[in-house]
């Protein structure tokens, strides 16, 4: 079940125990010896070092590479899977990696290794292979339980197993106060809804209202279903596609949102599409998106329609083509605000500001500029001073017509003091950062989302 990509995604290139110093995803430098000699070598090498983590890791191995050596009844890959999860969990993929793949190598029916390994493998670019692991693992099992049976609530994750377009919910539901349950709804049959485990709470985390639209009738079967509360419910996240944006936001005072319209397809014609264009009113620029993606995949600002053309002529699928609006403020830079909305109140989360009008926080190299990181920390600490009253009544307005119970908007102020929203739907991050990096300032802020988002679920369990 893979999350939707950040914007922010850390460079997971590390060394592997007893491996060479090569790319997370290289699997010819990422394998494990099937050798148990060889990890306990390792696991004296790793003490020496140390890393008692990692000694302990290799004499689990070796364990584990000893009973199915000798063809033990009990012999399992369950400890080793653990020790790649644990890693996994704690970030350090190339390291999870290489014991997944080990795992795997003994027992290719561990569903969790190859869910974990597939979003390890997307995560660096491996498309097709996570896509294979990915599709093995869906096949074997639809629901994963994660955290302990101890934790004060059972949340039922919905997820869209096939694709990425699923809300980031790891800091949202941690794993002191939730026990999540994730069901991969997209391989699983109706009945197999009534053999769930026991839950307290839903979360619809297939917040891509795209991704959303082919289970349209599955998800709508379950919801009818349910006794349990259903957070962000298929319905409400079906009205966030990028071309209704400006409709559903329609009426709202001090919001524009760019003109947008869906091509299910190249236009058969250049008459066909300048009449979708005309029909949205849009002119050039234009940029062109294929649909269900995020953090700028395939985004395309194309000048003229010879290159919108040439653009939609490699394109497979529904796409977005939408008005481009100059957005740069008065010293040249382009400003791109975050806002998370938790049952419909907002939360500052990021400023990115960037020389470029397509706005990352890493590619604008936030955090080698000053400046920039305190101006967005002056946005964190209090958006109302920083935008002023007019520009955050147009937001909370916003959250309100959204009607999501987590979700949000990427923005920019326009010099007449209206709010320009790129998007706004449920597939927005909210992550900590490292505690020892440059933007662990910016943790507070993520605390106050969500310690908003466990009130909220609090509040939907206490009736």
């Amino acid at each position: 079940m893979k999350q939707t990509q950040p914007d922010n995604e850390a460079d997971y290139d590390t060394q592997v125990p007893g491996a060479p110093a090569q790319r997370a995803g290289d699997s010819d430098g990422n394998s494990a010896s099937p050798d148990p000699a060889s990890h306990r070598a390792l696991a004296e090498a790793r003490r020496s070092d140390g890393d008692e983590l990692g000694a302990v890791a290799h004499l689990i191995a070796a364990h584990t590479l000893d009973a199915y050596a000798a063809a033990a009844r009990d012999a399992s890959a369950s400890n080793l899977c653990d020790v790649a999860t644990g890693y996994f969990m704690k970030g350090d993929h190339a390291i999870a990696e290489y014991w997944y793949r080990l795992v795997l190598t003994l027992d290719p029916h561990v569903a969790v290794a190859c869910q974990n390994l597939a979003a390890i493998l997307a995560s660096t670019g491996h498309v097709s292979e996570a896509a294979m692991y990915r599709e093995r693992a869906y096949r074997i099992q639809r629901v994963f339980v994660e955290g302990s049976g101890a934790a004060p609530r059972r949340v039922l994750v919905l997820c869209a197993a096939h694709t990425s377009g699923n809300v980031p919910f790891d800091a949202l539901l941690p794993g002191a106060s939730c026990c999540r349950i994730k069901y991969a709804i997209d391989y699983a049959a109706d009945d197999e809804d009534h053999q769930l485990p026991a839950y307290d709470l839903v979360f619809n985390a297939i917040g891509d209202a795209d991704v959303a639209a082919p289970l349209a009738g599955r998800l709508a079967r379950f919801v009818s279903r349910c006794a349990r509360p259903v957070l962000n419910p298929p319905a409400a996240v079906a009205r966030t596609q990028r071309h209704r944006t400006a409709s559903l936001l329609n009426g709202l005072p001090d919001v524009q949102v760019a003109p947008c319209v869906q091509s299910d397809a190249a236009p058969a014609s250049r008459a066909a599409l300048d009449a979708l264009l005309t029909e949205g009113g849009i002119d050039f620029p234009v940029l062109a998106r294929p649909a269900a993606t995020h953090g700028g995949d395939g985004l395309t600002l194309c000048e003229n329609r010879a290159a919108l053309e040439a653009w939609q002529l490699v394109q497979v699928g529904v796409s977005y083509l939408a008005a481009f609006r100059d957005y740069r403020s008065a010293d040249g830079f382009y400003r791109k605000y975050r806002i998370i909305f938790v049952d419909r109140e907002p939360f500052p989360y990021h400023l990115a500001i960037s020389p470029h009008w397509m706005v990352h926080y890493y590619s604008a190299d936030m955090e080698h500029h000053p400046w920039k990181l305190e101006e967005e920390r002056r946005f964190l600490d209090n958006p109302h001073a920083v935008l002023g009253e007019r520009v955050m009544s147009a937001i909370a307005a916003i959250g309100r017509r959204l009607d999501l119970d987590y979700g949000g908007i990427d923005f920019t102020v326009l010099p007449g003091g209206q709010v320009l929203v790129f998007e706004a739907n449920a597939t927005m991050l909210a992550h900590f950062e490292r505690e020892t990096g440059a933007l662990a300032h910016k943790n507070p802020y993520v605390q106050r989302i969500v310690d908003a988002f466990e009130r909220m679920m609090k509040r939907h369990t206490s009736t």
